[in-house]
């Protein structure tokens, strides 16, 4: 990183150099659009249990290879996202714009770990995967094919 900081004042292609702060700017967007929609889901049942927040925890670390103190971070910045933001939308806009279908489905599959976690599926969690799911321009079948997976990998453990 230090690198390439350096290396933007002494080369004199100047816009090729800040294409690496692009791509840090849109992970970071990726990360905080990603975060804010398991903490919504973790609110949809107007209890964010100890247990969702670990699982939260867990996923983003896992998702996005990152450490505990990074999560932290991300986790509080992501709550302000969601307490500012007037919709999915905007969060939903972000992962599409930056995510490949595969990439959707595993965060479909991961928000399903999460409603599951408390092997309770709440109405308003079952209407909140199916708007994300709609959304992130994945399918009913899609939707319920990330529950089943999660399912039978539950059942496994």
């Amino acid at each position: 990183m230090l690198k390439k900081i350096k290396g933007m004042f002494s080369k004199k292609d100047k816009k090729a150099d800040y294409d690496w702060l692009r791509e840090v700017d849109a992970r970071k967007r990726l990360e905080i659009a990603t975060c804010a929609l398991f903490i919504e889901m973790a609110n949809a049942d107007e209890k964010f249990l100890k247990v969702e927040k670990e699982k939260v925890i867990q996923i983003m670390k896992d998702l996005f290879n990152l450490d505990d103190e990074y999560v932290e971070e991300l986790l509080e910045l992501s709550e302000r996202q969601v307490e500012e933001s007037l919709s999915l939308f905007e969060f939903t806009t972000e992962i599409n714009a930056t995510s490949t279908n595969d990439e959707k489905f595993e965060i479909v599959k991961n928000l399903w770990r999460l409603i599951l976690v408390d092997d309770e599926l709440h109405p308003f969690e079952d209407y909140l995967i199916k708007k994300i799911s709609n959304n992130l321009n994945l399918s009913h079948k899609d939707m319920i094919a990330a529950k089943m997976e999660v399912k039978e990998e539950m059942n496994k453990e």
